[in-house]
């Protein structure tokens, strides 16, 4: 049974964002669909007003989803042997469960690789969605002050 979710968009293009990461699924096909339409669903679970973005297109490259609250919260970008999910202020945020292996040595971004057949603690991931979005709201409130 396939479920359905009901995204929060904000504005037209994010509606154009979201039928471009429809697009995107359907195109990848295979495990990095599933990895990817799974990852969305979980980010959705976690934060019910996460904006959908598409960004970065250009002629050599169509575009990435971008999951946005109060800021980016995380990018997911697919490869031949990963869906990375890249988070733009993972190196200042909690991961007690350590799912970020990879991007590690940067002093602003980590990110979380997901290669073919691996398991992604699902519990864990919302945490960290909520935590990335809750730095993204605390860095806002600061910055208006």
């Amino acid at each position: 049974m396939k479920a359905t979710l009901e995204l929060k968009d904000a504005g037209a293009g994010a509606k154009g964002a979201s039928a471009k990461i429809d697009k995107r699924i359907e195109a990848l096909g295979g495990w990095r669909s599933a990895t990817l339409a799974m990852v969305r669903r979980l980010i959705h679970e976690a934060d019910p007003a996460i904006e959908e973005e598409w960004k970065w297109a250009k002629a050599t490259n169509p575009g990435t989803p971008v999951w946005s609250h109060d800021g980016i919260v995380c990018t997911g970008e697919s490869y031949k042997q990963a869906v990375k999910l890249t988070f733009a202020r993972g190196a200042s945020i909690a991961d007690p469960k350590k799912l970020f292996n990879s991007s590690l040595e940067g002093n602003v971004r980590r990110a979380i690789d997901l290669r073919e057949g691996e398991k992604l603690d699902e519990t864990a991931f919302k945490q960290l969605i909520r935590v990335a979005v809750a730095a993204n709201t605390s860095a806002r409130a600061a910055k208006k002050k």
